[in-house]
């Protein structure tokens, strides 16, 4: 089957495209040109001048559509996505907060049988936890925490080779073996809800850690003990340049002016956005999938309001959130598409519009809302509105 879009403004990895055409064939893109002849034979979709951009890549998710994927079932994964997908992620890495390995086991066994789906939005599966700093838990579950332990995570490790990420506090007593381990077998080692300065963020480094979750959350900044001054946890990952951060770019999570620092000082090459959304997001639902967790003002609480505890965001607000804060729309688009692509090493086939790509497309309208979605080449149900 062949669609091309036409009469778009088109993000390529050069820049921006004006009137040009996107020819989809199946699930790949065929070409992109500036030419908008239309093809003989192909369904043709007139943009209108709107933007036409790579989808969404969400690295960090909990889940959506009123599910979690800590259900561990293969329809709660699919309702989560499926509720995603509409609002512009293509790609997702489905999250699980710290959980028990009977519970990480089901959501691995859901997540390997949806990515034997070759054209599935499953790439892999991302573990936040449970090797987390307890004095640092915010909305993850406090009696599912622990210190990392290779008699646990070397048989999960070996047995599913869905786990493509895995979060853990570098400070923790066996947080370094942990690290050179699963980075010996391909998966991203990132620091997450950690009190980690800058001695245990540069032998994290060492040792393979490469990416902080959630920047700013969960994580201390600059602070004093006494008299003295010491660096954070934020300031040892700026000082390490090779380093990559995600934002939950909601707007409340971080606020506009730290959203501009981070992508002054890390740029677009190493900055991503994430929504972390929780099963409340993209749906109707005003309660959340954890009995402790409040919705309000627009996010995800803790009922005493101690911590916040996820978003109810979703991958177009990210986007626009990012330009109110005065980030380039271009550079907005790719820190939720090309660069999660890359941090992720999925870059060979997502997140960008180039030719033999995968057909993950968005089309947005000047308010940056989404007006349509194409992942794998097949227009998701619902969001064709031009």
């Amino acid at each position: 089957m062949l669609t091309q879009i036409i009469n778009a403004k088109i993000l390529t990895p050069q820049g921006w495209l004006k009137d040009g055409s996107v020819l989809i064939r199946d699930n790949k893109i065929l070409e992109v040109t500036n030419c908008d002849l239309a093809v003989i034979g192909a369904e043709l979709v007139d943009a209108k001048g709107m933007y036409v951009i790579p989808g969404g890549v969400e690295i960090h998710a909990h889940g959506g559509g009123g599910r979690d994927f800590m259900e561990g079932t293969e329809e709660a994964f699919k309702v989560a996505i499926d509720a995603h997908m509409k609002h512009g992620t293509t790609s997702i890495f489905p999250t699980l907060s710290s959980s028990t390995v009977p519970m990480i086991e089901a959501a691995a066994e859901a997540c390997t049988n949806l990515m034997k789906d070759p054209n599935s939005p499953v790439l892999g599966l991302h573990l936040e936890g449970h090797y987390l700093n307890m004095k640092m838990a915010g909305g993850q579950i406090p009696e599912n925490i622990k210190d990392p332990d290779p008699q646990e995570y070397i048989p999960l490790v070996e047995k599913w080779n869905c786990i493509k990420r895995w979060d853990a506090a570098p400070e923790l007593p066996g947080a370094m073996q942990f690290g050179k381990y699963i980075t010996s077998k391909g998966i991203l080692a990132s620091i997450a809800h950690t009190q980690a300065e800058y001695d245990d963020i540069h032998a994290a480094h060492d040792a393979g850690y490469t990416h902080a979750t959630h920047f700013y959350n969960a994580m201390p900044g600059f602070h004093k003990r006494r008299e003295y001054k010491y660096e954070g946890t934020v300031e040892s990952i700026y000082l390490h340049d090779d380093m990559t951060v995600e934002v939950v770019a909601d707007g409340i999570h971080v606020p506009h002016t730290i959203l501009r620092l981070v992508y002054k000082i890390k740029g677009v090459e190493r900055a991503c956005v994430i929504t972390d959304a929780l099963a409340c997001a993209a749906s109707d639902s005003k309660t959340a999938f954890d009995p402790r967790v409040i919705i309000e003002d627009g996010v995800c609480k803790l009922a005493d309001r101690s911590a916040l505890a996820g978003s109810i965001a979703t991958m177009d607000r990210l986007i626009r959130t990012l330009v109110e804060a005065e980030i380039p729309l271009e550079d907005a688009v790719r820190m939720a598409s090309e660069t999660p692509a890359k941090i992720m090493n999925v870059y060979d086939r997502k997140g960008s519009l180039q030719k033999d790509k995968d057909a993950d497309i968005l089309i947005l309208d000047e308010a940056l809302n989404v007006r349509a979605v194409w992942a794998m080449g097949k227009i998701v149900e619902g969001t064709l509105n031009i």
